[in-house]
């Protein structure tokens, strides 16, 4: 089975490189019995690679079991995965298959791989290393031949790096990883997308397709979908059953969108607080990104007169370098013999953020869209500010 056989069969639809590559990866990982770790946000159709590995394997005529971890509870999740003997919990009336002796021989999907918890990560762990499994009230270990594939969309390095997620576990899983790009980043596979979803639903409801403008279209494939492919096809799914009109335009698509995420970095429909958060934080970004920038400039200034030694030094240094030391926030008093070198900065925000705008606005001679551009800030918060400081 190649690429393009492998999307026919499990109605895959787009032409987007990295999707293209997570594909053939996973029909190049099939015909082996090493772990898979599925990587991707939660709506990606990371559900699909176990199903294409599995069915290019030589288990294919053998269970695919698929196993959601963040779905059974703590309590009982081992019993779930690895079984248990008569009596040995209140309710165990009878000894019970787990799901990976019920996928002996097979493949088994364990999906949401990041939510199982710590103790359960260590019997798992066990499956890998020596191919055996132990029932809950038991003591005998019971082998096993099955190929586990993994998928999270949790970041498990950080997860280690908590504690929440075992290493050992994480590198024993993580033999290949296949990485599922998010729906923003696939281009025009948006509209693949929501033509295909179209179609179907309508010959679901025996209805025309409905169908987009160019500019609905537009904003479709520039909006950030953070619920991915899942997002896209209940929201082609609410246009077919709700609209009477079997053409889109923009005005209805802003209607069905959530009006307080992102498309592609920049806040559209969205709270006015967030946008503000989001614009201060870039500013006080570029003010410590500045203040940094002077430490290690008093660093190198330090280095040369220890270097060089004398007052001589300091005074070309204090001349060329340091000449407007009012707009940089930094003293430095040339020192007399024995003295040393006495340096004061301010650290007001409101200062430096005063001062980084005077500096922007005399730089594009009063231009505002120009000072905006260059701090990141919109325009209304420049405004805002110029009223703050009295500029």
């Amino acid at each position: 089975m190649n690429t393009k056989q492998a999307k026919q069969r499990f109605g895959i639809v787009g032409n987007n490189d990295k999707l293209e590559r997570a594909l053939d990866v996973s029909l190049q990982v099939a015909p082996t019995d090493i772990s898979i770790l599925v990587i991707g946000e939660s709506g990606t159709g990371k559900e699909n690679i176990p199903k294409i590995i599995h069915q290019n394997s030589k288990r294919k005529h053998n269970p695919l079991i698929a196993v959601n971890c963040g779905a059974i509870p703590e309590g009982t999740i081992d019993s779930e995965l690895f079984g248990h003997e008569k009596g040995s919990f209140t309710g165990a009336h009878d000894s019970r298959k787990g799901y990976f002796e019920a996928a002996n021989g097979g493949t088994i999907f364990l999906d949401e791989i990041g939510e199982l918890p710590v103790a359960s990560q260590a019997r798992l762990l066990r499956v890998l290393e020596n191919g055996e499994i132990i029932k809950v009230g038991s003591s005998k270990a019971q082998k096993i031949d099955v190929r586990i594939i993994a998928a999270t969309n949790v970041n498990l390095p950080n997860a280690v790096i908590k504690g929440n997620f075992r290493e050992d576990l994480y590198y024993r899983l993580n033999t290949i990883s296949i990485n599922l790009p998010p729906l923003r980043e696939r281009g025009n596979d948006i509209d693949l997308l929501f033509r295909k979803f179209a179609g179907d639903f309508a010959e679901q409801y025996n209805t025309q397709p409905i169908r987009l403008t160019e500019k609905a279209q537009e904003l479709i494939i520039n909006y950030n979908w953070p619920g991915n492919i899942r997002q896209l096809r209940n929201f082609v799914a609410q246009l077919s059953v709700i609209e009477e009109n079997r053409i889109i335009d923009l005005e209805k698509i802003q209607n069905y969108l959530p009006t307080n995420l992102k498309i592609n970095g920049v806040v559209k429909y969205a709270d006015k607080n967030k946008a503000e958060i989001s614009e201060r934080e870039i500013l006080y970004k570029v003010l410590f990104d500045m203040k940094r920038d002077l430490t290690e400039l008093k660093k190198i200034t330090f280095d040369l007169i220890q270097k060089n030694g004398g007052n001589d030094m300091l005074q070309s240094v204090n001349t060329n370098i340091f000449n407007d030391n009012d707009e940089n926030g930094i003293m430095i008093n040339q020192p007399k013999s024995n003295e040393t070198i006495d340096i004061e900065e301010s650290l007001s925000l409101f200062e430096q953020e005063k001062r980084l705008i005077e500096k922007s606005l005399k730089k594009h001679k009063g231009k505002r869209k120009d000072v905006a551009l260059q701090l990141g800030i919109s325009e209304r918060t420049l405004y805002r500010k110029l009223k703050e400081f009295g500029l």
